[in-house]
């Protein structure tokens, strides 16, 4: 446990370590085209770690590093439940309406049952990844590249599949999902469909094949926040590349070149995601060819986008929520929250944009 530590640590200064980051352009004199109105507002603690939003049935699964998880309604913001489950966390939260999931940082999965503890089991290593909660079963990916399956109701485990370790492993989350019947989790830069039922691999593929002169330079992990459009997933690996692959069959479909961190999203016809540095592109969903790029927000730190009707919504490391058109990146309106600024991904609930900031403070915005 102690040497997973201390890879994680270690990437993690690598990607703090070199040159001063250069400062980004003043942003421009905001003109808004869309309609964005405040509705409401929240708070649920500080947000230091790889907080994952989970939206179910018009509510919103949040939680803070100190171990708050809290079921808001998104309509109101009100608690539907908030519970502390009386240890940090290192991932959070998962949930499929009943049963929601947290990993503390002792490696405890702490699994809620409408807001009530309802059991606790000790994982093997640290886990940054928020817990998949479907099919009545808890599924856990942890930085040793372990991937664990437990009844959601009674906390039995059912089934643990191990991969090689390696000798580094990236500080954030990874990709655990679920397409149709099939698990679908991210080994290093490797996509693999499991079955849920007892963790047999149906298909494994490569997103790219890492190249570098030491192993930091050849981290490719498969990060959290991804598109998908039917069977088709689009992933982000690691300053390597966004990718496609049929989820149904693992046939890999098309990758591209793209040096960030952050996850994607997309539509039916298009992907989003931005670079280390800021720069925002849009690829064909079809073949990957890249149908815009935009430098407007060169060297700000911004959150993974999201797609909501005629917008690309992305936050930064200032606060601001930007509200761009999908077509082209033209800025439609920004919105400020809070000088903590913006690390969580916003999401769409129902008609509702949610955004987090590092303070735990959420903003509801409808936008038009």
């Amino acid at each position: 446990m102690r040497n997973l530590f201390a890879m994680v640590l270690l990437v993690l200064l690598a990607a703090c370590a070199g040159t001063e980051r250069p400062k980004p352009a003043p942003l421009a004199a905001n003109v808004p085209l869309l309609g964005v109105r405040p509705v409401w507002t929240a708070a649920v603690g500080l947000v230091d770690f790889a907080l994952e939003v989970r939206v179910v049935d018009g509510r919103a699964y949040l939680a803070s590093s100190g171990g708050t998880v809290v079921a808001l309604d998104a309509q109101t913001g009100a608690d539907v439940w908030r519970t502390n489950v009386d240890a940090a966390l290192s991932a959070g939260v998962g949930s499929d309406g009943r049963y929601s999931a947290v990993v503390t940082r002792t490696n405890d999965l702490v699994v809620l049952d409408g807001g009530k503890i309802a059991w606790r089991q000790k994982l093997k290593a640290l886990t940054l990844t928020a817990p998949l909660v479907a099919g009545g079963r808890v599924f856990t990916l942890s930085s040793d590249r372990s991937i664990s399956a437990f009844d959601a109701a009674s906390g039995q485990k059912l089934w643990q599949q191990q991969r090689p370790n390696e000798a580094l492993v990236l500080g954030q989350a990874g990709l655990l999902t679920a397409v149709s019947d099939t698990l679908v989790v991210g080994f290093g830069s490797r996509l693999a469909g499991l079955n849920p039922l007892n963790g047999n691999t149906r298909w494994e593929t490569s997103v790219v094949s890492a190249r570098g002169t030491n192993e930091v330079e050849r981290l490719s992990d498969i990060v959290a926040g991804f598109s998908r459009e039917g069977s088709q997933l689009c992933v982000r690996a690691f300053q390597y590349a966004v990718a496609c692959t049929d989820a149904a069959t693992g046939r890999a479909q098309w990758s591209k070149p793209a040096n960030g961190s952050t996850g994607i999203s997309g539509d039916a016809s298009m992907v989003y995601g931005s670079d280390s540095d800021g720069r925002l592109s849009a690829w064909s969903r079809k073949d990957g060819e890249k149908a815009w790029a935009l430098d407007r927000y060169r060297f700000r730190v911004l959150t993974a986008p999201l797609v909501a009707g005629r917008s690309l919504i992305v936050g930064d490391d200032s606060g601001n929520l930007h509200f761009l058109s999908k077509d082209d990146g033209a800025a439609l309106n920004r919105v400020v929250t809070d000088d903590s600024g913006l690390s969580v991904a916003p999401v769409l609930v129902g008609k509702t944009l949610l955004a987090v900031s590092r303070r735990g403070s959420v903003y509801a915005f409808r936008p038009e």
